[in-house]
């Protein structure tokens, strides 16, 4: 069964000239030749993104779209008429808001916090700036440790609320980042606690150790690119590692910490040294 605002991976039935059918099960569904990679055969099969067109009859894309339904992203707006409004989705097709699914008028220009869903009526894929009905954390489906998609709600007191996963909201605290935050930024992060009410505390980035690997190779970079000697340890401000590194304090100790232990690095009053031979 195709999957209508969703990738799907389809055999291909027949190639014509202007490109080729895909088995949709009910209806062969066209993949525009202009999105054919060279090569393909009927009987291979291909990932496609599957959406209705003006026409209302479903065709597939190998282009990748701002979102799939179920995903929550900010889409800019493209146009408006007397019913609705329409976003760029990043396909050939905007996707269409109707004026009950807005929560303020929107206006060409416009860029509006949305979730992607399939209207009943039409079957097509729709978008709604309300949103909170689809986030709950009643029901979890992320444990602590996990990575996790973070897309930036609102601005608190005490950080960011995130929506984490399209599914559940999260707080994202203001020492956890080191930089302003726009609201529909995304981030890759990982679920640093889940309290008893099931309230969900994140981090950027990746888990523990993890991380200190891409950034083992940046440090010890930039000690080759200054001579073998840096002005930083682990003493050094936040702020000022920060500035410089672009990293917290503690993945700069994390960091620093495994480099040591590699004897890769040694340690000096005034800041870090690059051993011989590294």
């Amino acid at each position: 069964m195709v999957q209508v605002g969703q990738y799907n991976t389809l055999k291909v039935v027949k190639a014509v000239d202007f490109g080729m059918y895909l088995d949709g099960g009910a209806d062969e569904i066209l993949l525009p030749k202009r999105y054919v990679p060279d090569g393909l055969q009927p009987g291979d099969e291909i990932t496609v993104f599957v959406y209705h067109d003006n026409d209302g009859r479903l065709i597939a894309t190998t282009l990748h779209p701002y979102a799939a339904v179920g995903d929550i992203a900010m889409m800019e707006v493209a146009d408006v008429n007397a019913s609705g409004a329409f976003l760029k989705w990043g396909l050939m097709k905007d996707v269409f808001v109707p004026i009950s699914q807005q929560e303020n008028r929107m206006k060409p220009g416009d860029k509006r916090l949305v979730r992607l869903y399939i209207d009943e009526k039409t079957g097509r894929v729709t978008a709604t700036e309300k949103i909170d009905k689809y986030l709950s954390n009643y029901e979890l489906t992320v444990a602590e440790h996990e990575q996790v998609s973070v897309l930036v709600y609102q601005k608190t007191d005490i950080g960011y609320k995130v929506i984490v996963n399209s599914k559940h909201l999260g707080v994202l605290h203001f020492n956890e980042v080191f930089k302003e935050l726009e609201i529909g930024d995304k981030l890759s992060g990982f679920v640093k606690h889940i309290r008893p009410d099931n309230k969900i505390d994140v981090s950027p980035g990746v888990m523990g150790y993890t991380r200190v690997v891409g950034e083992e190779e940046r440090i010890l970079s930039l000690l080759q690119q200054n001579n073998g000697y840096l002005p930083y340890n682990d003493k050094s401000g936040p702020d000022e590692i920060h500035a410089f590194f672009g990293m917290s304090k503690k993945t700069f100790k994390m960091t620093l910490g495994a480099l040591y232990k590699k004897r890769k690095i040694s340690f000096i009053q005034t800041g870090t040294k690059l051993e011989e031979g590294d």
